[in-house]
C-alpha cells in the first residue's frame, strides 16, 4: 500500500518554518515540494540575477508564470542578443516586473526606450553607471517618448542614477518628469555642480539648465516638486559643500527619513548641525568618510535626531569618545558603525548605557572594526549591557583583544547572528573553548557577570600559548563553559588571521548547522582535520575562505567536498598543497560554485582551470593568477 501524499497546504505550512536557503534545498526533493516552495507567501522580494546570454531567454519565459518578480541583468550591450533579451522581458514580464537593474551594461537609448513603456508595474529602476544612455544628451528628448515612459513609470518609487558621468540638467529633468512620485533617489558619485559651473565660468544659479552637468539649483527644484513623497536621498561621493547641504536641508516641506553623505569630504560640523535642525525626522544617516567631522557632529546628532535608527560614522577619524554617551540615549537607535574611528575606546558607550536614565538604545548591529583602542573591559561591559538585543558584532582588527573578550561574547551575546573577529591575533584555542589556562591568567567562569564591572587582569601573550592537550579536551566536553559553541544562531563567523588558533579549537567548537559564511584564512596551524570537521558540522555553508592555510591539501578537500553541496564561494589562494585533484572534486560535488579563488596555487594547471569553467554551470568568477608555479618576479 502506497503512502498517501500530503496535501499541498500541509507542505507549505511545514516549509514556512525553514530558512530561505533550507527551503530552496527542500524544493529539490520532489515535484510536490517544489510546487509548495513556489507559494506566494515565499515569493516576496525575490530577485533573479543572471548575465545576458541566449540561455536566459528560456528563463525569462519561465518567470512569466510568476505573479511578480524583480530582475538584475548584467553584461547587456547594444547587439542583437541583448535587444532580444530585453524585448522578451517586456513581452513576458512587462506588467509583472517590480524592479529592474542593469549593472555593467552598455545598452543603447533605443533599446531601453523600447522596453520602458511596457513596464507598467515597475517600482524600482537602477540605471547606475549606464553612461551609454546619457552620453549623447538626447535621451528622452522627443515628446512622444516622454509621454510613453511617463504613462508606464508614473508609479516608480525608487530611482538609482549613481555614477553617471554624463548626467545633465536636461536629461535629469526629462527622466524625473516621467517619475512624479519618487520615494528614493540616488545620485551617488555623480558630477554635480553645487557652487560653480566650470563650463560657463559662473555660479550655477545664474544660468539656464545645463546640457553638460547637473546643478544644485536643478536638484533643489526636484526636491521642491516631489517633497510630498521623497523620503530618501543619496548624495555620497559628491562634492557637496556645507552651504549646499544647508540649501538641500532647508527645502520647504521636505521631510527626509534617510540621507547618505558617505565620502563627502567638504562637510563640516556646522553643516551637520544645520542638517539636524532642519531634518529632525531622519531615521537613517550615513556620514561615514566625512573626514572633517568631529565629535561636535556626534553631539548634534545625539541631541537632535531622537528618531534615529541607523547611524554610520565609519572612517570619521577625528571623532572621539565625546558625545557617544548621549547618542546611546536615543532609544530608537538600532545600528551603529564606528569602524576605523581610531580614538574610540568604548568607555563613553558603557557610561551611556549604565547611566541613571532608563531610556537606552537597544543596538542590534555594532561595528568597532579597526578601533585599536578597544580593550577586553569594554567588550566585557558592552556584552553584558547589550546581551538581549545585539545580533551583529564586528571586532575585526581590534588587535589587543584576548580570550577574555571571546568568552564574554560567548557568555552574554548568545543571540548573535554575525561575529567578526578577524585579525584579533591574541585570541587562542583557550578562548574559543571557554576554558581557563592552567595556572595562568584570570579565573573567568560562567557566573563572572555577578562580579560587576571590573578591570580584568592582563594575560601575558609574549610567549607561544600553551597547547591544548587531549586531557584538556576531555575536560572541555564535560563542562558547560562559555565556549563559542553557545552561539548557536550564528550565520557568519570570521576568524581570519587569528594565527594562534589550531585544530584543537576549530574541530571542537565550529559546529553550526545553520552557518552560511566562514572565514579561516591565514590560520597557519589548522590542517585538513579542521576542514573535514567544519564541512561535516556546517553543511549550510555558502562561503568558505581558507586562503593562506599552508596545511590544507587535497586530502582535506576530498573529505569536505561531499558535504558542501550548497557552497557558492570558495577561497583557496596560496594553498600550495592544493592540486588539480581538488578541482576535480569540486566539479563532482560543488556544482553551485559561483566564485573560486585559487591564485598562486603552484600545483594547479591552467588547463584544469579551463576544464573546471566548462563543467560548472554557475561559475562566474575564477581568480587564478600565477597558478602552475608562475614566477611572480616576471611581473615586476
Amino acid at each position: 500500500m502506497e503512502t498517501p501524499d500530503l496535501p499541498l497546504e500541509i507542505i507549505v505550512y511545514i516549509l514556512s518554518f525553514l530558512h530561505a536557503s533550507d527551503r530552496k534545498e527542500a524544493s529539490l526533493v520532489c515535484r510536490s515540494w517544489y510546487d509548495a516552495s513556489q507559494d506566494l507567501r515565499f515569493q516576496k522580494n525575490v530577485t533573479f540575477r543572471f548575465p545576458a546570454s541566449a540561455s536566459s531567454l528560456e528563463l525569462i519565459r519561465g518567470l512569466a508564470r510568476k505573479p511578480r518578480c524583480s530582475l538584475i541583468i548584467s553584461q547587456l550591450d547594444g547587439f542583437s542578443m541583448s535587444r532580444a533579451l530585453l524585448l522578451e522581458v517586456g513581452v513576458c514580464l512587462g506588467p509583472k516586473l517590480e524592479s529592474l537593474a542593469l549593472p555593467g551594461s552598455s545598452i543603447t537609448e533605443a533599446t531601453l526606450l523600447a522596453l520602458l513603456p511596457r513596464l507598467t508595474s515597475l517600482r524600482r529602476l537602477d540605471l547606475r553607471g549606464l553612461d551609454s544612455l546619457f552620453m549623447s544628451g538626447a535621451f528622452l528628448s522627443r515628446d512622444e517618448h516622454r509621454q510613453q515612459v511617463r504613462s508606464a513609470l508614473s508609479g516608480l518609487e525608487e530611482l538609482d542614477l549613481s555614477d553617471l558621468r554624463y548626467l545633465s540638467d536636461l536629461t535629469f529633468n526629462r527622466l524625473t518628469s516621467c517619475t512624479p512620485h519618487l520615494h528614493r533617489l540616488s545620485l551617488a558619485g555623480c558630477h554635480i555642480a553645487f557652487e560653480f559651473d566650470p563650463y560657463r565660468g559662473c555660479p550655477v544659479g545664474a544660468v539656464q539648465d545645463s546640457s553638460a552637468l547637473l546643478s544644485l539649483r536643478n536638484l533643489r527644484r526636484l526636491l521642491t516638486d516631489q517633497k510630498s513623497t521623497l523620503v530618501a536621498l543619496d548624495l555620497s561621493r559628491t562634492s557637496i559643500t556645507p552651504e549646499s547641504l544647508r540649501t538641500v536641508a532647508q527645502v520647504p516641506g521636505l521631510a527626509l527619513e534617510e540621507l547618505c553623505l558617505q565620502g563627502c569630504k567638504e562637510l563640516t560640523d556646522y553643516s551637520v548641525e544645520v542638517l539636524v535642525k532642519h531634518q529632525p525626522g531622519l531615521q537613517r544617516l550615513d556620514i561615514s568618510a566625512c573626514t572633517e567631522l568631529t565629535s561636535r557632529a556626534v553631539v548634534a546628532v545625539g541631541q537632535g535626531l531622537k528618531g534615529l535608527k541607523h547611524l554610520s560614522l565609519s572612517r570619521d577619524w577625528r571623532v572621539t569618545e565625546k558625545g557617544l554617551a548621549d547618542l546611546l540615549s536615543v532609544t530608537s537607535l538600532r545600528t551603529l558603525d564606528l569602524s576605523e574611528c581610531l580614538h574610540v575606546s568604548g568607555a563613553e558607550m558603557v557610561k551611556g548605557l549604565t547611566g541613571p536614565d532608563t531610556n537606552k538604545a537597544h543596538l542590534e548591529t555594532l561595528s568597532f572594526k579597526s578601533c585599536t583602542y578597544i580593550r577586553d573591559l569594554a567588550v566585557f561591559s558592552l556584552a553584558q549591557l547589550l546581551g538581549s538585543s545585539l545580533r551583529e558584532l564586528d571586532l575585526t582588527s581590534c588587535v589587543y583583544l584576548t580570550d577574555l573578550s571571546v568568552r564574554a561574547i560567548a557568555t552574554y551575546l548568545q543571540r548573535l547572528v554575525v561575529l567578526r573577529l578577524g585579525w584579533c591575533k591574541e585570541i587562542t584555542d583557550w578562548g574559543l573553548l571557554g576554558m581557563e589556562l592552567v595556572n595562568k591568567g584570570p579565573r573567568f567562569t560562567r557566573t563572572f557577570g555577578n562580579m560587576g564591572f571590573f578591570q580584568p587582569p592582563n594575560m601575558t601573550f609574549q610567549e607561544r600559548p600553551k597547547l591544548v592537550t587531549e586531557e584538556d579536551l576531555g575536560l572541555f566536553r564535560q563542562q558547560e563553559g562559555a565556549s563559542l559553541l553557545a552561539l548557536s544562531r550564528l550565520r557568519e563567523l570570521d576568524l581570519s588571521a587569528c594565527s594562534k588558533l589550531t585544530d584543537s579549537s576549530i574541530i571542537q567548537v565550529l559546529r553550526y548547522p545553520d552557518l552560511h559564511r566562514l572565514s579561516l584564512s591565514m590560520l597557519p596551524e589548522i590542517s585538513d582535520a579542521s576542514l573535514a570537521s567544519v564541512a561535516w558540522h556546517c553543511r549550510s555553508l555558502t562561503s568558505l575562505a581558507l586562503s593562506h592555510c599552508p596545511q590544507i591539501s587535497d586530502r582535506g578537500v576530498a573529505q569536505a567536498a561531499p558535504h558542501l553541496h550548497r557552497l557558492q564561494h570558495l577561497y583557496l589562494s596560496c594553498c600550495d598543497n592544493i592540486t588539480d585533484r581538488s578541482l576535480s572534486l569540486l566539479v563532482q560535488h560543488c556544482k553551485r560554485l559561483r566564485t573560486l579563488d585559487i591564485s598562486m596555487c603552484k600545483e594547479i594547471s591552467i588547463t584544469t582551470v579551463d576544464l573546471l569553467q566548462s563543467q560548472l554551470p554557475f561559475l562566474e568568477n575564477v581568480h587564478c593568477r600565477f597558478v602552475g608555479g608562475a614566477d611572480l618576479t616576471l611581473t615586476l
